[in-house]
């Protein structure tokens, strides 16, 4: 198996890298956070530009056709630079699935306006009281034959009715696709326009300096994804790919934490020595690398299970549960061996510690996909000693 990227996907890496160079320091992430949408638009116009903001959709969609490895090296430079753009959010997740559950015309209509930078979607999943991973969903919809409620190019009239929260950038979106339990069982997947009537969105900051949303339905007018069908499979194969990515953006995460806390032990002077002089230290640092060259092959392991064509949730969990211990140790272990400036809004590696901590939490946290890779123990076949 092919570990390494070829000259394209280097290129790729290499010129995202220098953007997000060129965009951000630890200053201009800061002015660009706490602006109105919490991220640069320049940057935006730029990822369209390149291609990135269609780099998974197909060429008849406006897109760049191009597969998971690509989307490793792209979410990897997001994190190396904290880069605050909603590529995964407000492009690949729901993008993805009007990718595979939508129908042409939809493809057609909404996934170009997102190549181009012009349209920004959300994919409201989650609900209060609800812990990874959700089977079911409380949203519902039924069938809605009143005049005037069909929504444009729908092929049928539908109803949502419920509450999404959290919903990753869903301050800002244009479209969400929504999930709702469907009359006769199942999960569909429905495209709801983010100013229709019924939709009341409350908009908030997270604690890594991100933004979500909450979303209250009540008769929200809704078009089927596709035939409107049971969408669980895709939702659940979304989740994967997520996944893959969020792995992606904090194995770059973790590269910067690591080369900022290793500079500073060779520059910091106590003693009239660098810190690197003192032996425990460098041991802390080497037990770093090590946990960051353990998330590295298992991130790399959900990615080429994806190139194989083959989103398994299994495969998905260990990277995951991998890479959220890897974080916590390497976040923690930066900050302490910062001291106080780790924790200082001046400094950088507390906001990548924070970042850190956000993507241990999403889409499922250690204990989680802990608990889901041991209840899955009584499907393999126990060895026995003779």
């Amino acid at each position: 198996m092919q570990f390494e990227l070829d000259e394209e996907q280097k290129l790729l890496r290499d010129t995202v890298r220098d953007v997000l160079a060129r965009s951000y320091d630890n200053e201009k992430r800061k002015a660009a956070v706490e602006s109105e949408r919490g991220w640069t638009e320049s940057v935006w116009k730029q990822f369209a530009e390149l291609g990135l903001l269609g780099l998974s959709f197909a060429e008849d969609d406006g897109g760049m056709d191009a597969g998971p490895v690509e989307t490793f090296a792209v979410m990897t430079e997001i994190g190396r630079r904290l880069a605050p753009e909603p590529l995964l959010d407000c492009v690949l997740i729901p993008g993805g699935l009007i990718t595979e559950v939508g129908s042409t015309d939809q493809r057609q209509r909404i996934l170009p306006g997102v190549a181009e930078g012009q349209t920004l979607l959300a994919f409201a999943h989650s609900e209060p009281g609800t812990r990874w991973p959700a089977a079911e969903v409380s949203t519902s919809a039924t069938e809605d034959l009143r005049e005037g409620r069909r929504p444009a190019g729908s092929g049928g009239s539908w109803a949502l009715s419920g509450v999404k929260n959290p919903v990753l950038h869903g301050d800002c979106a244009d479209h969400f696709v929504i999930s709702a339990a469907l009359p006769g069982g199942g999960v569909g997947l429905f495209l709801v326009a983010a100013d229709a009537e019924g939709l009341t969105r409350k908009t908030y900051r997270t604690h890594d300096g991100l933004r979500g949303a909450s979303l209250e339905l009540s008769d929200v007018a809704g078009e089927p994804l596709g035939d409107g069908g049971d969408a669980s499979a895709a939702i659940v194969a979304s989740n994967v790919r997520a996944q893959a990515a969020l792995a992606a953006e904090a194995l770059g995460a973790m590269e910067e934490s690591l080369r900022l806390t290793t500079e500073y032990l060779k520059q910091r002077k106590q003693f009239g020595v660098p810190l690197a002089k003192f032996q425990a230290l460098t041991f802390r640092a080497a037990d770093m690398y090590v946990q960051l060259e353990l998330a590295r092959s298992m991130a790399l392991y959900a990615t080429m299970s994806l190139a194989d064509g083959s989103p398994d949730p299994t495969v998905a969990s260990r990277a995951k549960l991998q890479i959220g211990r890897s974080a916590r140790q390497i976040g923690q272990e930066s900050i302490q061996l910062h001291g106080g400036i780790g924790v200082t809004d001046e400094y950088p590696v507390g906001h990548y510690f924070s970042r850190l901590t956000a993507i241990e939490h999403t889409l499922g946290g250690v204990d989680d996909h802990l608990r889901v890779i041991t209840s899955s123990l009584k499907d393999h076949e126990m060895l026995g000693v003779s």
